[in-house]
C-alpha cells in the first residue's frame, strides 16, 4: 500500500449556504468549550496581521488546533471603496498538512462570535434561568439570543434599538424560539430586572451604549461591539465597575479597544481583573466566586474560535452529505531531512 493510500477523502468545499444548513448551536459552543479548555500556547494562535492598499485590506487570522486535528487560516479581504468583501477558510490536517476543506467564512464569522460569547455568558452568570436585556437587534444581537437559548433557559428577553421597527423585527425574527420577549424604549430600561446583558450594537456617533452605573450586582455583561480603537460600547465606569473582566484575546482587548483605551485615558486601570477565557473556561482561573459580583465578557474575536466552528461544520457536512467535493486538491511536498 502506497503512502497515498491513507491520505484524507478529496477536500470538500462549503459555500454559506452549506455552512447555514449544517451549523448547530449546542455543537458549536461545545467545539469552542473543547477547544478553550485545552492549555494553548501562545504561538499556536499569533496576533492577526493586515496588508492594507489604496481602499484595499485583507486580514489573516491564523492558528493551530491545541487539541489535534486542524490548522487553518481565516482570509478577509475587502474594497473598502467598492463596499465588498469575502471570507475565506483554509482548514488543514495538522499530521499530513492535506488541504481538509475550503469554506465561505462570512456565516462562520457571525456564529463564532454568538457562541463563544454563549459558552463565556454560561460559565460567568448565576445558575438557573436567565433574564437578558440585549442592545442591539442586527445579526449579531439576534445570534446571540439563539447560542444563548441553546445552553441556558431563558425566561425574558428585553430590546433595545433605536427605532421600533428595528425592535419589532427582532421580536418577529425570533418568535420560533418561544421566548417571553418585550421592547424597551432605552438601553437602561432594558436593564431593569436583567441578570445578562449582551451589547451588540455600536452607537453611530461611537459613544457608549452601556453606563457602568446602570449595572447591578449579580449581572453579567457580554460585550462584542468595541473590537477596534475607534469604537466605543461600555463607557469608563462599566469597565471600572466589574470584579472580572475576561477577554477572549487579553492583549488585543486591553490595548486595541476603544472602550479599555478610554478608561485607560480616565484613570481605569484592571490589574489583576483581566483574564483570557481559555484560563476560566479551561478551571485554571475562577470565574463568578459570588453571586453579587459584576462580571463583563469583552471580545475582539479570534482565530480558535474560526477554527473550532470551521472544523465542526467541515466534519458535519462529511457526515450529512452537504457542500461539493473537488475533484482536485494540493499535494503536500515531502521536506525530507537533508
Amino acid at each position: 500500500m502506497s503512502q497515498n493510500d491513507h491520505h484524507h477523502a478529496s477536500p470538500l468545499f462549503l459555500t454559506d449556504e452549506d455552512v447555514r444548513a449544517v451549523f448547530d448551536w449546542r455543537a458549536a459552543s461545545d467545539a469552542l468549550r473543547k477547544a478553550y479548555a485545552a492549555p494553548a500556547a501562545p504561538d499556536l494562535f499569533p496576533p492577526r496581521t493586515m496588508a492594507r492598499g489604496s481602499g484595499l485590506w485583507l486580514r489573516t487570522l491564523s492558528g493551530i488546533a491545541p487539541e489535534g486535528g486542524l490548522m487553518g487560516a481565516k482570509l478577509i479581504s475587502a474594497n473598502i471603496r467598492a463596499g465588498v468583501a469575502s471570507y475565506l477558510i483554509p482548514l488543514l490536517d495538522q499530521e499530513t498538512a492535506e488541504l481538509v476543506a475550503l469554506l465561505d467564512g462570512n456565516s462562520i464569522t457571525g456564529f463564532r462570535t454568538a457562541a463563544t460569547s454563549a459558552v463565556a455568558a454560561d460559565a460567568l452568570a448565576p445558575v438557573g434561568a436567565l433574564r437578558v436585556a440585549v442592545i442591539g437587534s442586527g445579526f449579531e444581537a439576534k445570534n446571540h439570543i439563539r447560542a444563548l437559548a441553546a445552553l441556558r433557559t431563558l425566561d425574558q428577553v428585553t430590546v433595545y434599538s433605536p427605532t421600533p421597527e428595528s425592535r419589532a423585527r427582532f421580536i418577529a425574527d425570533l418568535a420560533d424560539l418561544g421566548l417571553a420577549m418585550r421592547a424597551a424604549d432605552s438601553p437602561r430600561a432594558t436593564l431593569e430586572d436583567a441578570n445578562v446583558v449582551i451589547c451588540a450594537a455600536r452607537s453611530r456617533d461611537e459613544s457608549p451604549t452601556l453606563l457602568g452605573e446602570w449595572l447591578r450586582p449579580g449581572m453579567t455583561v457580554v460585550s462584542i461591539g468595541s473590537t477596534l480603537p475607534e469604537q466605543r460600547e461600555l463607557d469608563p465606569a462599566a469597565i471600572r465597575r466589574p470584579d472580572l473582566i475576561v477577554a477572549d484575546m487579553v492583549e488585543e482587548v486591553a490595548h486595541d479597544t476603544g472602550d479599555m483605551i478610554a478608561a485607560a485615558q480616565a484613570g481605569v486601570g484592571w490589574d489583576g481583573r483581566l483574564v483570557a477565557l481559555s484560563d476560566v473556561i479551561g478551571g485554571r482561573h475562577p470565574g463568578r466566586t459570588s453571586p453579587d459580583q459584576i462580571l463583563l465578557y469583552k471580545s475582539v474575536g479570534a482565530a480558535i474560535q474560526d477554527l473550532a466552528v470551521a472544523g465542526l461544520c467541515a466534519s458535519r457536512a462529511r457526515q450529512l452529505g452537504v457542500g461539493t467535493t473537488l475533484p482536485v486538491s494540493i499535494t503536500p511536498v515531502r521536506k525530507g531531512k537533508k
